[in-house]
C-alpha cells in the first residue's frame, strides 16, 4: 500500500542525510522527489503544490531544536528527520482531524444513512460493514435496498445482511424513493435506531441519478450522507466526491479498496478538495475489514513507518479473553509452548489480516521488505495442514517426536498431503521458537537487544505524556524522533531474519576499526 507516495519521501530523506541544515538549494531537489511521487500517486495538482509550498514554508531556516537529555548525552534531531516530521504533521493535517463520528438522531426517531457512489465502488459491501460496526455500538441497524436499477442488488444486500445478522428491508414495483420511506416506517415497527440506505449507482455521474438521491434526501432526510469512494481510481474519484457534494451536501467519506494497489492519491486529495472528512476506509473484502479513519496511522504508513497504534486495534479485534491471552504468553516465556499454542497464534494472525498488511503497519522495515524476504499466507496454510494432521498427544506434548520421530512425520507428511521435508522443517522452526521463548522468559533484558524495541517502548511512553501535558510540541518531537531511530537507524533488522543490515553492519564496521587499531600499535611497537 502507498508504494508509489513512500518511495518519493524515502528519497528526499536520503538527499538531506548528513547535511548540517535545511536550505534553499537542497531542500528544492528533495522536494522535486516528492513532487514527483505525489503526482505519480494521482494526488491533485493544487493539494500537491499547497502541500509542498507548507513543508518548504515549515523547513527553511528553521532550526531543529528538538532534543532529550539521557545518561548525560544529548539527542538531536538531524536536518532528515526534521524534514519527514514537518511532512508527518502536513501530511496529518492535510487528511485530518480525525472523525468517525455518526451524527445521531433524537432519542426515538430512527438516524438515517444514506450511502451514495458511483457502480463498482463497493457500496452495497460497506453498507452492510457499516451497519455491523454500527451494531457493535450498541444500535439496530436495518439495511434498506434502494437500488432497483443494478440487477442482483437486492439479493447482493440480503446476503450480505444474513452473514452480519442485520435485517434487509427490499420492495419492488414501487420507486426507489417509496422504497426508503416506508423502510423508515418499517425501522420505527421493528424499535431499530439507524437506517442505512443503499442507494443507486451508475458507471458515470448523470442528471437522472443525481435527480433520484436528490428526492431520497428530501423525503427522508438523513442525518448522514455518506459517498462511498473507491481509491484505485485515484484523482477521477476526487472529482466525483466533489460533484455528489456539490448536489447533495456530503457529511463523510468512505475509500475502498485500500488493500489493493491504491496509489494513496484519494486518500491525500480528497479532504481537502471537498472539505468533507474521511470517515472510514475500507481494508479488505471480510465485512469485518471497516476501519475508522486515522489521519496520523495513515501519514506513518506513507512515509514506511508503520502504524504501531492500527496494529493494536487490530490485536483487539481478535482478542476475546485478554485474561486468557495473558496467560498463554506468560506460560510461553516460560517455554512451555505447544503445537495447539502455535495453532492459535496462527489463526489469530490470519483473522488480523494478509501478512503483506501486518508487515505494512510494523515498523520495523521503513524501506521495504530486506532484499530475498517474501510474505507468503499459503505458508501459514501450509503449517496450519501440517498441525492438523498430528495426533492431539503429538499437539499437547512436542517432545514425542524424539521417539519414533521418523514413522511420526512420515505419517503427518501424508495425512497433510506435504513432503516429509516440510514436516521436518516446522519441527525445526517450532523447537527454535520454543528456545528462544524460553530464553525471553528466563532473561529480562533479553528483550532490550530486539533492534528497535527500546526506542520504541521509549517513543510509546513519551506519547503518553504528550496526551498527559495538552500536546507539548517539544516533547511530540522528542517521541517522533526516537520513533524514527527505532525503524531507521541502528538495528533496522529483526532477529531470525537473515539479514540484519543496521546492526550487523555497525558491528563490523566497529570489529574493523578495533583489528585496524590493534594493526597500528603492532607496527609501532616493530
Amino acid at each position: 500500500m502507498f508504494e508509489t507516495l513512500t518511495k518519493g519521501f524515502r528519497a528526499a530523506k536520503n538527499r538531506l542525510q548528513g547535511l548540517a541544515e535545511i536550505t534553499e538549494e537542497n531542500i528544492d531537489q528533495a522536494l522535486r522527489d516528492v513532487r514527483m511521487s505525489l503526482l505519480e500517486a494521482d494526488v491533485e495538482f493544487s493539494v500537491t503544490r499547497n502541500f509542498l509550498a507548507k513543508v518548504k514554508e515549515h523547513a527553511v531556516g528553521e532550526v531543529v531544536k528538538t532534543k532529550i537529555e539521557a545518561k548525560g548525552k544529548t539527542l538531536r534531531a538531524t536536518p532528515a528527520e526534521h524534514f519527514i516530521k514537518i511532512c508527518q504533521d502536513r501530511l496529518t493535517e492535510l487528511m485530518g482531524p480525525a472523525d468517525a463520528s455518526v451524527a445521531w438522531a433524537p432519542k426515538g426517531t430512527p438516524t438515517g444513512i444514506m450511502m451514495v457512489g458511483l457502480q463498482g465502488s463497493g457500496k452495497t459491501t460497506t453498507a452492510a460493514k457499516l451497519a455491523r460496526w454500527i451494531a457493535k455500538k450498541g444500535k439496530r441497524p436495518l439495511l434498506v435496498a434502494a437500488d432497483l436499477q443494478r440487477p442482483a442488488a437486492i439479493e447482493q444486500l440480503q446476503i450480505l445482511g444474513e452473514q452480519v445478522e442485520i435485517p434487509v428491508f427490499s420492495q419492488t414495483g414501487i420507486t426507489p424513493v417509496e422504497v426508503c420511506d416506508r423502510a423508515m416506517s418499517e425501522a420505527r415497527r421493528r424499535r431499530c435506531d439507524v437506517v442505512i440506505f443503499d442507494t443507486a449507482g451508475r458507471l458515470a455521474i448523470d442528471e437522472l441519478l443525481m435527480k433520484e438521491l436528490a428526492d431520497i434526501k428530501s423525503q427522508v432526510k438523513p442525518k448522514n450522507v455518506f459517498l462511498v469512494v473507491d481509491a484505485m481510481i485515484g484523482q477521477d474519484s476526487v472529482k466525483t466526491a466533489a460533484s455528489f457534494n456539490q448536489r447533495l451536501g456530503l457529511t463523510g467519506v468512505i475509500l475502498t479498496k485500500l488493500d489493493g494497489d491504491a496509489r494513496g492519491g484519494a486518500a491525500i486529495s480528497v479532504k481537502e478538495v471537498t472539505g468533507t472528512p474521511i470517515k472510514f476506509v475500507g481494508v479488505g473484502e471480510s465485512l469485518e475489514k471497516l476501519e475508522e479513519f486515522r489521519p496520523d496511522g495513515m501519514a506513518s504508513r506513507i512515509l514506511g513507518f508503520g502504524d504501531i497504534v492500527g496494529l493494536m486495534k487490530d490485536f483487539e479485534e481478535v482478542v476475546d479473553d485478554e485474561d486468557k491471552a495473558e496467560a498463554d504468553a506468560a506460560r510461553m516465556l516460560k517455554g512451555r509452548f505447544t503445537f495447539e499454542d502455535f495453532l492459535e497464534q496462527i489463526r489469530m494472525l490470519q483473522k488480523m489480516g494478509s501478512m503483506k498488511e501486518l508487515m505494512e503497519k510494523m515498523p520495523f522495515f521503513p524501506d521495504g521488505l530486506p532484499e530475498g524476504a517474501t510474505v507468503d499466507d499459503k505458508e501459514l496454510k501450509k503449517i496450519e495442514s501440517i498441525i492438523h494432521s498430528m495426533t492431539p498427544q503429538e499437539r499437547r506434548r512436542p517432545d514425542v517426536f524424539e521417539k519414533n520421530g521418523a514413522a511420526r512425520i512420515k505419517r503427518i507428511a501424508l495425512g497433510s498431503g506435504r513432503k516429509e521435508k516440510d514436516i521436518g522443517e516446522l519441527l525445526h522452526k517450532f523447537r527454535w521458537m520454543r528456545d528462544l521463548m524460553g530464553s525471553i522468559g528466563q532473561q529480562a533484558g533479553l528483550l532490550s537487544r530486539i533492534p528497535g524495541l527500546k526506542q520504541l517502548a521509549m517513543a510509546k511512553r513519551l506519547r503518553e505524556a504528550v496526551k498527559v501535558q495538552g500536546q507539548n510540541p517539544a516533547i511530540s518531537g522528542i517521541a517522533d524522533h526516537l520513533l524514527e531511530a527505532a525503524v531507521a537507524g541502528d538495528g533496522r533488522g529483526v532477529p531470525g531474519m537473515r539479514k540484519r543490515p543496521g546492526l550487523d553492519a555497525a558491528k563490523r564496521k566497529k570489529a574493523k576499526l578495533k583489528q585496524q587499531k590493534k594493526a597500528r600499535k603492532k607496527s609501532r611497537r616493530r
